[in-house]
């Protein structure tokens, strides 16, 4: 009978050892919330891209063990979900004066978005649309309602006007020529001035006003949805 107390005590000694320990551990282990694990993940694509993204590292980042992020996300996709909803959260309600103001609006605002963290828009063509991107959409169609577009071409509107500033992002921000590079290319349109005339008068080559070219193209869109009323 002292012998089977004595192997009772060891057991009970043994695994109120290992609550202690991970008592300890949970203590020393940060408090986790779903929206710090995404704003961190945001913080970790910002440096690294998406390819930098791994639960592994939002783990460390996070002072946290991998497996106690499984308690507030799935996977990897669902954290890229969040945080690029995260990042394309809508504007705030401003009133306008005519739909057209409202819809620079939001179009300069998406794309400000998508600058600032340039690794969202190569998400986009396959994430989940998250509840701030459809409310972008929504606002958008509320504003082309506004402006009198007919109920059958407002989806072809919305995607013109969504294709904007996501093919606007993906130029700026892949297009890394050096100023010689693009003097380089530039000379290289004169010498074949004959098959590329247009381009080399325009100096195209030459021309980096990015925010000056996607204003003008949004005003060329929607010169187009106010001539189709």
């Amino acid at each position: 009978m002292a012998g089977k107390r004595t192997d009772a005590r060891r057991k009970q000694h043994a695994q109120a050892s290992v609550d202690d320990a991970a008592g300890q551990e949970a203590r020393a282990e940060p408090t986790l919330a779903r929206e710090r694990i995404v704003v961190t993940a945001v913080e970790l694509l910002d440096a690294r891209g998406v390819a930098g993204l791994t639960m592994r590292e939002l783990a460390e980042r996070l002072g946290s063990g991998v497996m106690s992020l499984y308690w507030h996300v799935s996977n990897k996709e669902e954290v890229l979900d969040l945080a690029l909803d995260l990042v394309l959260e809508p504007p705030h309600c401003v009133e306008f004066g005519n739909w057209r103001e409202e819809v620079v609006h939001q179009l300069e605002d998406w794309r400000a978005s998508m600058l600032r963290h340039p690794w969202s828009v190569s998400l986009l063509p396959r994430r989940a649309l998250g509840p701030n991107l459809l409310s972008r959409l929504e606002l958008l169609s509320r504003a082309l309602s506004k402006a009198g577009v007919a109920d059958a071409d407002v989806n072809a509107a919305i995607w013109s006007l969504w294709n904007h500033p996501v093919g606007a992002t993906i130029t700026r921000v892949s297009f890394t020529l050096s100023d010689d590079d693009m003097a380089a290319g530039q000379r290289r349109l004169a010498r074949g001035s004959d098959r590329y005339k247009a381009i080399e008068q325009s100096r195209l080559l030459l021309d980096n006003d990015w925010d000056g070219a996607f204003r003008k193209g949004i005003d060329f869109l929607l010169d187009g949805f106010a001539r189709a009323k």
